[in-house]
């Protein structure tokens, strides 16, 4: 599956920054010890193309929704690994139900897209920016990263045909134990609104 638009960390831009002064492996060791995870974004990514390839090949098929009937009322997640470094979710959406501006707190995070197509509306500083990443796609996210996540209008993704189900497959490291929610101020600046507590994938499935 192909990468697109992966985004560098400020301890990556660090590192690229420094890497003409150091030797790489005194750069990559000052790095890793800045994360909260030994594992980095292509790790995640990685791990995220593995587990569509093994959700395609139905070796999740017994966690899947019975009889193949998938949620069209509200967000489906099932956990297809979990261990202390990272989880990974399987995630079904639907239309017109986001999960609001958020982060993923101390976590890194990546996906791949499965199936459809997803919007992902993300704060650049100043913004909104809107991107749309459809099957075969991947985004990575560093610590920081607000984003709010959308199913897209098939017009909207150029596609043909229902998009029924959309499905990703998301990594988290270490697994997401709490995220924070925001709001674009009247001055174009972004607010925290709430933080909670929380084991969900892309926040609480809705």
């Amino acid at each position: 599956m192909r990468s697109s638009l992966l985004s560098l960390s400020v301890d990556d831009a660090a590192h690229a920054r420094g890497a003409s002064r150091l030797l790489p492996e005194v750069t990559e060791r000052a790095t890793a010890s800045a994360l909260p995870t030994r594992l980095r974004p292509a790790d995640l990514l990685r791990l995220t193309d593995e587990g569509a390839e093994d959700v395609l090949a139905g070796r999740y098929d017994h966690l899947l929704p019975p009889d193949g009937l998938w949620p069209t009322e509200k967000r489906w997640a099932a956990r297809l690994i979990a261990d202390e470094e990272v989880d990974l979710w399987l995630i079904s959406w639907v239309p017109e139900k986001s999960t609001e501006l958020h982060d993923h707190a101390g976590s890194l995070g990546a996906l791949t897209v499965l199936s459809g197509a997803l919007n992902e509306f993300r704060w650049n500083g100043t913004e909104l920016r809107r991107r749309t990443l459809a099957a075969g796609d991947q985004a990575s996210f560093p610590l920081g990263w607000v984003h709010d996540v959308v199913r897209a209008p098939a017009e909207e993704a150029g596609l043909v045909g229902p998009l029924d189900p959309t499905l990703s497959v998301h990594a988290y490291s270490p697994p997401l134990t709490a995220m924070s929610y925001y709001e674009v101020t009247g001055h174009g600046t972004l607010r925290r609104t709430r933080s909670v507590l929380t084991d969900q994938p892309e926040g609480e499935l809705e």
